[in-house]
């Protein structure tokens, strides 16, 4: 008789819980996987693909507006939310089917519930009142939008605000839209209003958003936004809202009163740890409440492990893909496999979109890289004709020494398609002589990439102090 009730037990059915239970079920594991929502998680259910959906909902207008230069007559523009919103949840509700039909498909038994530790082997499914034992356990729980602005309290009406989980389900389009943040759900969702007619402020702590990204990505996406107008408050935070009759009224650091319809806050996620009693299984948690993991993904609970955006490594769904597939590799197939977050290539769905893969400029020069600089900035061939002042940036980080390109980063319509061809040979070690080398793809923004041939400017790393 097995001494317990499962070899494996997933708590979380987004994209790296579904991937490891399927993947280890398929080896010849008994395994069960718990989700209290819905399958899918953040990516397909209020994530990555609802979001995108909408990206390309509210890019129709400038594509109407682009086809006049092209003569094509555009008549009468309409854009009626509901409808979008009902295609979005028609498309969710099918992948969310495919996902539960691959994972049972594979032998998995899905519980629709609620899992919490009682002991380091014991699960309780709450609404069931069931207790379940296995013999390893996966914590796969995602994370969460947060209300926390910046510190560790909540702005007084902070409960009148959306969320990104909530900008999903509205009965209908604001007319004026007040979005606190400035990081990537920031970013896309006030170009996603913006887009489909929204009158959209962003109000951001910082002097520039998204932090981390190459200086001259952030420069061309805000002059993208300036010229969108975009009114983008910088240095800016909220102290307090309250509603007003219909409206709410954003009280800010520097005095004034914003007046809108809605508030989004998308000031960060928080790792979905709460009330999941990991203390019970001895699991230490981070300051952030993050799940603490070691290089092969495993807790301080030497048979529990975890994988995904509750360890807060880096929060892109393929990356829990990945380190989903690397736990299974570790438990399953008995080779050791760590996951490598190295060049993970991501993607900002502004409108144009901005995409990246390896150091930027100052990661580099923080390294001791040496650098050479190329950069391009142009305008797009369709817009010649179109009358619209768009410009795109390419630009690669390649260190002086040994020609190696470091770091590859692009503003402008289909980056995130052209960065993902580019972090194969950026992970393979190309040089820039091997840009060189390949002959341009004519007409396309791609072919700056293997024609950019001047340096820009050279840099050297800061002397070391002693």
């Amino acid at each position: 008789m097995a001494k317990f009730d499962y070899d494996l037990f997933v708590i979380g059915g987004g994209s790296g819980g579904v991937r490891a239970s399927r993947m280890a079920a398929m080896s010849g594991a008994r395994v069960a996987l718990a989700e209290e929502y819905r399958m899918g998680g953040t990516c397909v259910i209020r994530g990555c693909i609802p979001k995108k959906l909408f990206v390309y909902a509210s890019q129709f207008g400038e594509e109407f507006h682009d086809a006049e230069g092209y003569g094509w007559s555009v008549g009468e523009r309409r854009f009626d939310w509901p409808t979008l919103i009902a295609n979005k949840d028609k498309e969710i509700a099918r992948l969310e089917g495919l996902y539960r039909k691959n994972v049972e498909a594979a032998g998995v038994t899905i519980f629709g519930d609620r899992a919490v530790f009682e002991d380091p082997h014991t699960i309780l499914l709450l609404n069931e009142g069931r207790r379940v034992t296995a013999q390893t356990i996966l914590i796969a729980t995602g994370n969460r939008p947060t209300r926390e602005m910046g510190t560790t309290h909540i702005v007084p009406g902070a409960d009148l605000c959306i969320t990104s989980d909530e900008a999903f389900h509205l009965e209908k389009l604001p007319g004026r839209i007040l979005i606190a943040g400035g990081g990537y759900v920031a970013l896309e969702f006030a170009h996603i209003f913006h887009g489909l007619g929204a009158a959209v402020s962003l109000v951001y702590r910082g002097e520039k958003p998204l932090r981390g990204f190459d200086e001259d990505l952030r420069d061309a996406l805000m002059a993208s936004m300036a010229r969108r107008k975009l009114n983008i408050l910088l240095g800016c935070e909220f102290t307090g809202i309250e509603k007003r009759g219909r409206c709410l009224h954003a009280e800010t650091n520097k005095g004034a009163t914003i007046e809108c319809d809605q508030v989004m806050l998308a000031i960060g996620r928080a790792p979905n740890t709460m009330a999941l009693h990991v203390d019970k299984a001895g699991v230490r948690l981070g300051r952030k409440g993050e799940i603490v993991v070691n290089e092969y993904s495993r807790t301080s609970a030497p048979h529990i492990y975890a994988i995904g955006d509750v360890t807060d490594r880096i929060q892109l769904t393929p990356v829990a893909i990945h380190e989903a597939m690397c736990f299974v590799k570790t438990v399953y197939e008995g080779v050791p496999t760590s996951p490598d977050h190295d060049l993970v290539p991501s993607a900002v769905f502004t409108t144009p979109e901005l995409a990246t893969v390896g150091m930027t400029e100052m990661k580099a020069l923080g390294l001791g890289h040496s650098i050479d600089v190329y950069k391009s900035t142009f305008k797009p061939l369709k817009h010649t004709m179109t009358g619209t002042d768009e410009r795109s940036l390419f630009k690669l980080v390649v260190d002086a020494k040994s020609g190696r390109v470091l770091g590859c980063h692009i503003f402008g319509w289909g980056a995130a398609e052209i960065v993902q061809a580019a972090a194969i040979a950026i992970r393979m070690g190309a040089k820039k002589s091997d840009f060189d080398a390949t002959i341009a793809l004519h007409p396309t923004a791609a072919e700056e990439l293997v024609t950019m041939r001047m340096k820009s400017y050279s840099k050297a790393p800061p002397e070391s102090v002693s």
